[in-house]
């Protein structure tokens, strides 16, 4: 079974109460699909099937390897290094996000 080599990275284990949106697209007014969180610094994104994959971009350039999903009723988290996803009980809490604006 794949495992991740990366858990020692986790420093966000409290999920935010709410989030606006990606942080990127917001400042760009473009539109995203699902959000993410970078569980090293906090970071929200937006998903591989957002227009600009701002998680993935975040992951590769602050070399920042854990996001986990905002979703509602979404608990998973995906490692972009070992390409791998997991649950991590040690990240708790639920984030209460707007609505994309892809739908």
């Amino acid at each position: 079974m794949p495992s991740c080599a990366h858990l020692d990275r986790v420093r966000v284990t409290q999920l935010p109460e709410s989030v606006e949106g990606c942080e990127d697209c917001l400042l760009t007014n473009d539109p995203w699909l699902h959000l993410r969180i970078c569980l090293e610094c906090g970071k929200v994104g937006c998903c591989d099937d957002s227009p600009n994959r701002h998680a993935r971009a975040h992951a590769r350039s602050s070399d920042h390897p854990l996001i986990r999903s905002l979703e509602p009723g979404e608990r998973w988290s995906w490692c972009f290094v070992d390409d791998v996803a997991l649950l991590i009980p040690e990240v708790h809490g639920q984030t209460r996000i707007p609505p994309s604006p892809l739908g």
